[in-house]
């Protein structure tokens, strides 16, 4: 029998959540994302290069390992789904052209290192190093180095050895980047010239791997959106679930079952008070950029921070009780100094952070 046509438009947020993702009528053409796609192949067009990286719709942004596909995430590609993902995870990550673009230029660095063998030239080695180097979540970057480029937040380029290359191809694509002035003096500007000059060696050049797997791909995933989102809170959470319960009763106020459930259904007279997964979400972008610009800290390790610290207050029913500029005050500074921690220490009081 074959399912009933989604019309994603129509659906309350629970029938969305209900909904598996390969059943969601979504797709990149025809979208705000077509055009992204497009505006990418221009800029590698402009560059002389004779590869277009295929984008597809999958579960998060990525490049597989040795394949030459770029995933997006599926979220991106309608309104609806972009506002439940800010909603459960607090940003929608590439929403926007701009970090779209971001983003798609890193992943394609990704995807033409793989298309022809880059990363296994002896010269790419010695400038940016082994790519087989383990990742680890936990690495420590240093904030003032002029030795690697700044493309996306968080000094990623200092990540790994591939997130190197892939960060100084990003720069050397980007139009009107004018890397050649801004990076004058750096140690980086031997990557961005090793850069130029490899491209120009690959120049009109049909790639070694032309097409690659699409792995993980919306269209092949049997999960619901609930189950999607439930999956995602699990690999945010700390290793112990308490860890931040005695901070947040700081913070906030827990409310018993009987109690929460009552406050949720007198709701409209309780108008004036918010709950505690309202007052982060609305506070979000504040205390994600305060934290960046005080900590230099990477922005997806705070916002992994903030998005558990939310997910926890929510189990615990918790609101705020006391007035909000103190309550977001208290909060910035006990993510402050778990973040400082985990700088220095690569733990945060005592919880491993994931790899």
């Amino acid at each position: 029998m074959t399912p009933k046509p989604v019309d994603i438009n129509q659906l309350s947020e629970q029938e969305l959540l209900s909904t598996r993702l390969m059943d969601l009528p979504i797709a990149i053409e025809g979208t705000w994302l077509e055009e992204c796609v497009k505006e990418l192949y221009t800029e590698l067009d402009s560059k002389g290069l004779a590869f277009h990286p295929e984008c597809y719709l999958a579960d998060e942004w990525l490049t597989p390992e040795g394949e030459v596909s770029i995933g997006i995430p599926f979220y991106l590609a309608h309104p609806a789904l972009i506002r439940l993902e800010r909603r459960m995870m607090l940003e929608a990550e590439g929403e926007g052209k701009l970090w779209c673009m971001q983003l798609l230029r890193h992943e394609a660095g990704h995807a033409l290192s793989y298309a022809y063998d880059l990363h296994k030239k002896r010269q790419w080695q010695k400038i940016f190093g082994t790519c087989g180097q383990e990742y680890n979540g936990t690495y420590k970057f240093k904030p003032y180095s002029k030795s690697y480029v700044r493309h996306l937040d968080g000094f990623y380029a200092q990540y790994h050895p591939d997130e190197d290359f892939v960060e100084t191809f990003a720069v050397w694509l980007t139009p009107d980047s004018d890397w050649q002035v801004k990076y004058q003096g750096w140690k980086a500007m031997d990557k961005l010239k090793y850069v130029d000059s490899l491209m120009s060696s690959i120049k009109g050049i049909k790639p070694i791997k032309p097409r690659g797997k699409k792995l993980w791909q919306q269209k092949n995933l049997t999960i619901t959106l609930e189950k999607y989102y439930k999956k995602k809170f699990q690999q945010i959470q700390e290793d112990f679930p308490d860890f931040h319960d005695v901070q947040l009763a700081k913070i906030f106020t827990a409310l018993a079952d009987e109690e929460w459930w009552a406050f949720k259904k007198d709701r409209r007279k309780n108008k004036e008070i918010m709950t505690a997964d309202e007052f982060i979400r609305r506070h979000s972008k504040i205390i994600l950029n305060c934290i960046d610009r005080c900590t230099g800290e990477r922005k997806y390790i705070i916002s992994d921070l903030l998005k558990n610290i939310n997910l926890r207050a929510k189990q615990l029913h918790m609101i705020v009780s006391q007035p909000q500029e103190v309550a977001l005050m208290q909060l910035s500074v006990y993510m402050t100094s778990l973040t400082m921690n985990y700088i220095h220490t690569g733990w945060l009081r005592g919880t491993r952070k994931r790899s």
